[in-house]
């Protein structure tokens, strides 16, 4: 029997009225994957741009496990059905509309970049013009693992990037406890072609993508300064990296890879020391033995980041490796993470299936 059942042992279960608008891109698809394994989820609205079908004409694999008719953008009506919105829009689609489900006592998980961010200024230099901007005094950046107490009281989470997820957990350890110098951080991140989204592009399309790899959004990347943000917190200090990305022909994942100078020398056992204390407890990371390091197969599909590292005693440098999978705990499966806590419910529930592998 599972710890949430001990502890509800005689109670009635608490059933979650879930929403998701932005419903047919590949964010709603994995949202709506989870829920199904999810026992105190109920999904009372789904919506797209252009209602009037069934979820599972867009999405066959839901076949029969959900027939729920899309709705269009009616914000009022999806409002009065759910307790919980999950927001798949795109940025500047967000801003525009999360407020309406906040007036009407929602609570909000947004997948988009418009709630990632405190300071207007810095949102405003990588993206647009803020509709809400008193809302970023509010809104909770959704990564369990470093804001869980903010995220228990919160009403607006803005989920993590799938980059700065991979990123922040790789490095969070080396930056909070001071082994490195901060300067030096250079991190660069190989994706599956998902993490583009579902429309096709000139760049995104078989042809394209298949046989190849490539470097993009070099020096540029909007996830630059999600990742700078909140590794400046954790060190006490502003803190700019090399961020590169990279798109590889696969599906979904993300292996990412930091790099930095340690302030004194460590062997590879006692950096994992540092790890392994400060993820204690952490039910979704797994820091790896000496000697192992992550593959993006063993997340595929599930809510868990591999986390592994090499102190290179030639160099004086740390290397760490994490992995993920970009769609689960670096969008819809973290968000359903941030959906249980705010509502109280246990962090892990619907979240707990392994990779599918092979």
């Amino acid at each position: 029997m599972s710890s949430w059942y001990s502890h509800r042992k005689g109670q009635a279960k608490i059933m979650v009225n879930i929403g998701i608008v932005g419903a047919a891109g590949y964010t709603g698809a994995e949202l709506l994957r989870l829920l199904a394994g999810h026992p105190e989820a109920k999904i009372t609205a789904l919506s797209e741009l252009e209602g009037g079908k069934p979820i599972s004409d867009v999405f066959p694999s839901l076949r029969r496990i959900f027939d729920v008719e899309l709705m269009g953008p009616d914000a009022v009506a999806i409002a009065e059905r759910c307790d919980v919105i999950f927001c798949g829009l795109p940025h500047r689609a967000s801003m525009k509309v999360v407020p309406e489900y906040l007036d009407r006592g929602v609570k909000v998980v947004d997948l988009s970049a418009d709630f990632r961010f405190k300071s207007r200024e810095l949102y405003e230099k990588w993206y647009v013009p803020h509709a809400s901007p008193k809302l970023l005094e509010e809104t909770v950046y959704g990564l369990p693992e470093l804001y869980r107490e903010d995220i228990k009281k919160a009403r607006l989470i803005g989920n993590p990037g799938c980059y700065p997820t991979g990123a922040i957990l790789a490095l969070a350890p080396l930056v909070k406890e001071r082994l490195i110098d901060p300067e030096t951080i250079i991190v660069d991140s190989k994706s599956g072609v998902t993490g583009a989204g579902k429309a096709a592009t000139e760049t995104t399309h078989f042809v394209e993508v298949n046989e190849g790899i490539r470097a993009y959004g070099v020096a540029t990347h909007r996830h630059t300064p999600e990742i700078e943000d909140h590794l400046s917190r954790l060190a006490g200090r502003p803190v700019t990296i090399n961020f590169t990305p990279h798109l590889v022909p696969m599906d979904r994942c993300i292996l990412s890879v930091g790099y930095a100078t340690l302030l004194k020398w460590r062997p590879t056992k006692d950096v994992l020391d540092v790890y392994n204390s400060f993820y204690k407890g952490e039910r979704f990371v797994r820091v790896h033995p000496e000697g192992s390091l992550p593959r993006t197969n063993w997340v595929k599909g599930s809510n868990y980041v591999d986390i592994g590292l090499v102190c290179d005693d030639r160099t004086g440098r740390v290397v760490a490796v994490s992995a993920i999978d970009n769609l689960v705990k670096g969008a819809s499966g973290q968000a359903i993470q941030n959906m249980n806590i705010i509502m109280g419910l246990p962090e892990e529930m619907g979240l707990t299936a392994p990779a599918l592998y092979p």
